[in-house]
């Protein structure tokens, strides 16, 4: 490891020798250790020079992937003790609804997935959500592979309802669902959408506290305008 962070620092590439003074290494073990990681992939030599290789490359992708996911928990945990809901991240991903990231406390538990999240996104507001930020075509295709059905007396009826509902709905505002997907739970569910990716925040209460949804509803709205922009990257994952 000490050997990888100290190619790392080299941009331009480094001998064994130095790489092994600099790291504290006996040369023969140095030697052994960088002829194994370029083996590996790890590493690559070019006359020479050593720098790090594809397969350090992908380790890196990865441990960065991990502290965006690791952000965006973070940022759901403050918002969830600052309103005091459940907070919930997904976006649509090849095709699908992907709840990505969920926030919450035994006091205030978040919604029981009892009926998958990716076919029913027809019934809560996180799928309605994301449908609404895509096109007519790309809505079909999902309604077609995910047929709407009713799962509570308050789940819309048909797909023909379900598009005339979301091509009502602006871009921009919150979509409310009450009792659609979970009876007893009401939810809300904010738009995101960063270049090309779909995403939204979400929360959820019991249903006899549907008249904290809306206040709560404007509060997250405020905290992530303040976070969007050191979120972007974060949220395009």
């Amino acid at each position: 490891m000490r050997l990888l962070e100290c190619v790392a620092g080299h941009e331009y590439g480094a001998p064994a020798k130095q790489l092994a003074r600099e790291t504290d290494l006996a040369l023969p073990t140095a030697y052994h250790l960088l002829r194994t990681l370029t083996y590996e992939g790890y590493l690559r030599r070019d006359k020479g020079l050593f720098f790090l290789g594809e397969a350090a490359a992908r380790l890196s992708s990865s441990g960065a992937q991990q502290k965006r996911r690791s952000t965006v928990a973070e940022v759901l945990a403050r918002w969830r003790d600052s309103i005091g809901v459940p907070v919930y991240y997904a976006r649509y991903r090849d095709g699908e609804i992907e709840v990505m990231c969920v926030s919450d406390t035994p006091g205030t538990p978040a919604v029981e997935e009892w009926a998958d999240f990716r076919e029913t996104g027809h019934a809560h507001a996180i799928g309605q959500c994301l449908l609404s930020q895509l096109d007519e075509d790309a809505r079909r295709d999902h309604l077609d592979r995910h047929p709407v059905r009713s799962i509570t007396p308050y789940t819309v009826r048909d797909s023909h309802s379900l598009l005339r509902r979301l091509d009502r709905t602006r871009r921009t505002e919150p979509v409310v669902e009450r009792q659609e997907y979970a009876l007893g739970t009401v939810c809300a569910a904010i738009p995101i959408t960063v270049g090309t990716t779909a995403a939204t925040m979400a929360i959820s209460l019991p249903a006899h506290q549907a008249d904290r949804l809306s206040p709560a509803v404007r509060q997250l709205q405020d905290e992530i305008e303040q976070l969007l922009g050191s979120l972007a990257i974060s949220i395009s994952i």
